[in-house]
């Protein structure tokens, strides 16, 4: 181990020991017994206690031993027996040990869900770059690709010049496909405007080449996040082309807004065929790679993804982004 991995290392433990001996004597405070005491505020201190714990990076087992210490204070308080701090040590060392799978796992997660985010930040980047080199790059290509038709046209013979207009249209069909899939793989409005307007201009050119009625309701107050509106929208967007792929289904329904709390929920429902939501489509069946790619983008922001669909029912999925503290 290299001593800057070492020092790296020995600094992290030290900011847990000082971050766990800073919240020891509020812990105790908290959990001490009170006439006053209706039960709520004392967990509402819980709450706060472990919120400022994870802000200090308190890893699960300092947790647990922290509050074995706090409990053998109180504990000791109440019963004059020696042996009562003694086996609640005993019990933390023995409860300590039993949370390290957890911590590690959790680490592992967390470390997990930083490459995620890194990954999709990347892969936004690169698309928004592809998006520009479409939309500037390829359209100068079709500007000069007519100037070149233009400075033809006057010394071609007549059959010559209708053919040149017949390649005329094909070149402004090009450029709108092109506007197209670049508004689609990075819409400037999502930037500009917002996810509201985003959904909303996404719905209205899947209705137009699908044939599919796809309807937007928002109620959004402000703005999320712009990795949260990133997220959400691309999810909306795989949701949508699953549906015109495979679904079958005549109507869609996009619900976007706040709940009492402030937590952003967005609801997609559709009447297609729908399929088993207990078993889901497996990553070999059309839609099975794009439902876990959803849950993978939702993860890295800190959403969940809830799928409710049946054969013959429709399928619904639900977005739940809590709010941020």
């Amino acid at each position: 181990m290299s001593e800057n991995v070492r020092a790296a290392g020995h600094a992290e433990i030290d900011a847990q020991h000082t971050s766990v001996r800073a919240l020891a004597p509020i812990y105790v405070d908290a959990l001490q017994p009170t006439s006053d005491d209706d039960g709520e505020r004392a967990l509402r201190k819980a709450y706060e206690i472990g919120r400022q714990g994870i802000a200090c990076g308190v890893g699960l087992p300092e947790f647990a031993t922290m509050h074995h210490e706090a409990l053998a204070k109180v504990l000791k308080r109440i019963s004059k027996s020696p042996r009562i701090e003694e086996e609640v040590r005993r019990a933390a060392k023995f409860f300590a040990e039993s949370l390290s799978p957890y911590e590690m796992a959790q680490r592992g997660f967390s470390d997990a869900v930083c490459a995620l985010r890194r990954m999709n930040e990347t892969m936004e980047g690169e698309i928004q770059r592809m998006a520009h080199a479409v939309h500037d790059e390829a359209g100068q290509l079709l500007v000069a690709a007519r100037l070149a038709m233009s400075g033809v046209v006057s010394d071609a013979s007549p059959s010559v010049q209708e053919r040149l207009r017949e390649l005329g249209d094909i070149l402004d069909r090009v450029e709108v496909e092109l506007r197209r899939l670049s508004h689609e793989l990075r819409p400037t409005v999502l930037d500009d405007l917002g996810l509201a307007p985003a959904l909303q201009l996404l719905a209205e050119g899947i209705s137009r080449r699908s044939g599919v009625a796809v309807q937007v309701e928002t109620c959004l107050e402000g703005r999320p996040r712009s990795n949260v509106e990133t997220a959400v929208y691309r999810i909306v967007q795989e949701a949508l082309t699953n549906v015109v792929r495979h679904a079958r289904a005549k109507n869609v329904r996009i619900q976007l807004g706040h709940d009492n709390e402030g937590a952003l929920h967005c609801t997609i429902r559709d009447d297609g065929v729908g399929f088993d939501a207990l078993t889901g489509p497996s990553p070999k069946e059309p839609g099975g790679l794009g439902l876990i790619g959803m849950r993978e983008r939702l993860n890295a922001v800190g959403g969940t993804l809830r799928i409710r669909s049946e054969p013959g029912w429709g399928t619904e999925i639900r977005i739940d982004m809590p709010v941020e503290r």
